[in-house]
């Protein structure tokens, strides 16, 4: 079979292998613990499990317009509106099946082969995966640990030229807990709020943030209408499986990703858009009952990594995942992630599965119970200490 040559520029999410081989060794009899993916173990909240099943019941089982149900479509204005201290109507929303393709469909609308984009590096793959596939240039804007992977303004502002088409911007951060803040992201926007390009900005936890409030760069003068705010419902609401998630934008922009949609998946399932709606405009208290526990869980897993010998780890502001330095192993990234799932039998995730500035590091989920967190870290101490008196 001969395929198109694009597919070969085409990357892949390092956690879906990583769990596979995870899987596999659960087969051969292993207890994994799994610190890989970033999906919260809390059940999805009652109330939004029961407005799905009453839409199914009462036969939102068809088809739906591309861009989404306008009813979900303006719970969406309504709660970003009111988040973000926006005015966003229901014609600037599409909702899709999760958030990924408001990636794919964006860079495929917008970036022409030779475009340049740059994207936050260590940061989520599928970002450089749609760049190279479209036959768009990366450029890379390095995070780094001694700003708490908070992107370098000036760096970013350098980077910019007359082939910038896009940049991609992510906070709260996967995959290191980093968080854009205000004079940051208004120094980003007063940089480009003239120029030709468009921001993508990936805010899918912008419900989880540990410390101030989160900040969108849409929210600054002239960058609405130039900003696709990425969100979604899979880790707010614990609604990973559930497959939905939307983008905010021009309405022009709009139309034009729902066409994209039209093309590719037709819709979102109906019965769980419905779902989405009191997902919204329920009952809160799941989500800051959640957010609550993440925090335990971050300072647990910080403190237990620093105690391990080295391990060097910063406490990440948002999102649910830590990113600590393991320079002071003297191993590689994916070399120690392979160790411990092998040996300790705790799955996580090499850095450089975000970027070849990861290297150096690796990330580990929190989104685990803390009895599970705290086994994992028993393990990896055990394990390091028996790598040490092998050496």
């Amino acid at each position: 079979m001969r395929l198109a040559t694009r597919m070969a520029r085409l990357g892949t999410e390092t956690a879906f292998d990583v769990l596979v081989r995870a899987r596999e060794l659960e087969q051969q009899g292993r207890e994994i613990i799994h610190l890989e993916l970033g999906e919260p173990d809390f059940l999805t909240p009652a109330p939004i499990i029961e407005a799905a099943y009453r839409a199914l019941k009462e036969g939102w089982t068809k088809y739906g317009p591309s861009a989404g149900l306008w009813p979900l479509r303006e719970a969406i204005a309504e709660d970003v509106s009111r988040r973000r201290g926006l005015s966003v109507s229901p014609d600037q929303v599409v909702v899709t099946p999760g958030a990924k393709p408001i990636i794919f469909f964006s860079i495929l609308a917008l970036v022409e082969e030779g475009d340049e984009v740059i994207y936050p590096n260590p940061g989520f793959p599928i970002y450089e995966s749609m760049i190279n596939y479209v036959g768009g240039v990366p450029v890379p804007i390095p995070l780094r640990e001694e700003r708490d992977f908070a992107l370098d303004v000036e760096e970013l502002i350098g980077k910019i030229t007359p082939r910038t088409r896009m940049i991609i911007l992510n906070s709260p951060h996967n995959p290191t807990g980093g968080v854009l803040g205000y004079e940051d992201l208004k120094a980003i926007a007063e940089a480009v709020v003239d120029r030709d390009l468009m921001i993508l900005s990936d805010e899918i936890y912008s419900r989880i943030v540990f410390e101030g409030e989160h900040v969108s760069i849409a929210q600054f003068p002239g960058m609405l209408e130039k900003t696709i705010i990425l969100d979604g419902f899979s880790k707010t609401y614990a609604m990973t499986g559930w497959r939905l998630g939307y983008g905010v934008m021009r309405a022009d922009l709009a139309a034009q990703i729902a066409k994209l949609q039209t093309n590719s998946t037709s819709c979102t399932a109906s019965f769980v858009q419905i779902a989405g709606i009191e997902a919204l405009r329920g009952d809160q208290t799941p989500v800051a009952e959640m957010v609550a526990e993440f925090r335990r869980r971050r300072d647990r897993i910080v403190a237990g990594l620093n105690a391990i010998e080295g391990f060097s780890c910063r406490k990440p502001r948002g999102a649910f995942y830590v990113f600590p330095n393991i320079t002071g192993t003297g191993w590689t990234s994916k070399a120690l992630a392979d160790y411990l799932l092998e040996e300790a039998g705790v799955a996580c995730l090499a850095g450089t599965a975000f970027g070849a500035y990861g290297e150096g590091y690796i990330r580990f989920s929190y989104a685990n119970s803390l009895e599970n967190i705290e086994r994992a870290l028993e393990r990896i101490a055990r394990a390091m200490a028996k790598a040490r008196a092998v050496a």
